[in-house]
């Protein structure tokens, strides 16, 4: 005998499926020192192989400011300073993932660059803004944009898929 779903079944798994599919927030921090801006090798995760800066998730009740920190800190253990906007963009290239993205521009306040999260990163180096490491993460390729052009929003149809 066929089991049937019921009507609330059905209704909590919509519920389910939806909150499965809402966008995150994600913060690029794209920190320069000495005109040189600084990458990572992702590891573990979309974007695997590709260049990135240090960054992740905002969390509840998180200014982005401080998501900033926690995540350089967390990520590659240096002090930055002088954070400021830089753009905002609506990513599906990672789909089925979807990202809000908040890029913020800093400055290296002091340290050196660590791997602290080995199954995140490979490497942390600085390179210049003119001479950059291949391939790029798609949030970090609309920073270095935004860097040069000073466009400041990107949407789901300025995004090459």
């Amino acid at each position: 005998m066929a089991s049937r779903i019921t009507e609330r079944e059905q209704q909590l798994i919509k519920i389910m499926e939806q909150k499965i599919q809402k966008p995150k927030v994600g913060v690029g921090v794209m920190i320069l020192r000495d005109g040189k801006v600084l990458f990572g090798k992702r590891k573990g995760s979309h974007g695997e192989g590709e260049y990135a800066f240090p960054g992740g998730h905002l969390e509840y009740m998180e200014s982005f400011a401080e998501c900033a920190k926690r995540e350089v800190a967390e990520e590659c253990g240096i002090e930055i300073e002088n954070i400021r906007f830089q753009f905002l963009a609506n990513v599906i290239k990672y789909a089925p993932k979807h990202y809000v993205h908040v890029g913020l521009l800093v400055d290296c306040q002091n340290g050196e660059p660590k791997v602290l999260e080995p199954d995140k990163s490979e490497s942390w180096l600085w390179y210049d803004i003119d001479n950059l490491p291949s391939p790029i993460f798609e949030m970090c390729k609309l920073a270095i944009e935004s860097y040069k052009n000073e466009k400041i929003y990107f949407d789901v149809s300025d995004i090459k898929n």
